[in-house]
């Protein structure tokens, strides 16, 4: 999982940049705000972030705003977390109201980061899954929907017609368009039709 790390102070980011790896994660650091906010609004922005207060250019909780009014090009916003000398509560309401998923002051424990990272970790994990699911319901109503509707059908042979002017057998059409797989039969009306017509001199 990759996390992105936006710290002006060289040494802190440094010092961030280690610990992230040595968890397992992929990093990549930005001494900005505005770096840090355009990559974190690309299709293929980290899924974590540890963002600096006090940022040149963007503060931390103004991305934070900026990334939840605006979103992302992806089904998943990253998970953020604000990491600050600011310890005030007043700052940490107005950090989590910017839209923050979590606040650390500085100076913190790697352990306690190490900690509220696997959380973001778990949470995108669950909310991929999660797009993962709608995304295959949307396709499965997508070919439920192709069978809504009225379909031209042959009143002779009993073809339907598709979208393009061609003419189907039922079980073709049906099968191409739904999860579906047919066994032949004969119901009772007709197997007593036959039965007639075969004893009919």
């Amino acid at each position: 999982m990759r996390v992105l790390i936006a710290e002006d102070d060289r040494s802190t980011a440094r010092l961030l940049a280690g610990l992230a790896q040595s968890w397992g994660y992929e990093v990549e650091t930005h001494d900005s705000g505005r770096s840090a906010l355009a990559a974190l609004e690309t299709g293929v922005a980290p899924d974590l972030a540890i963002l600096d207060w006090m940022l040149p250019e963007f503060e931390g909780p103004e991305i934070c705003r900026r990334i939840r009014a605006r979103g992302t090009d992806r089904d998943i916003r990253p998970y953020i977390v604000l990491l600050t000398s600011r310890a005030a509560r007043a700052d940490i309401i107005a950090g989590l109201e910017a839209g923050a998923d979590d606040y650390l002051v500085k100076p913190f424990d790697a352990g306690e980061l190490a900690a509220r990272l696997r959380v973001g970790a778990r949470i995108v994990t669950l909310q991929q899954s999660l797009a993962a699911s709608v995304r295959e319901l949307e396709d499965a109503l997508a070919n439920v929907r192709k069978l809504g509707g009225l379909l031209p059908i042959c009143a002779y042979c009993k073809s339907i017609r598709d979208d393009s002017d061609y003419w189907h057998r039922v079980e073709e059409y049906v099968a191409d368009h739904a999860d579906v797989k047919f066994s032949h039969g004969v119901c009772p009306a007709c197997l007593e039709r036959l039965e007639k017509e075969a004893t009919t001199p």
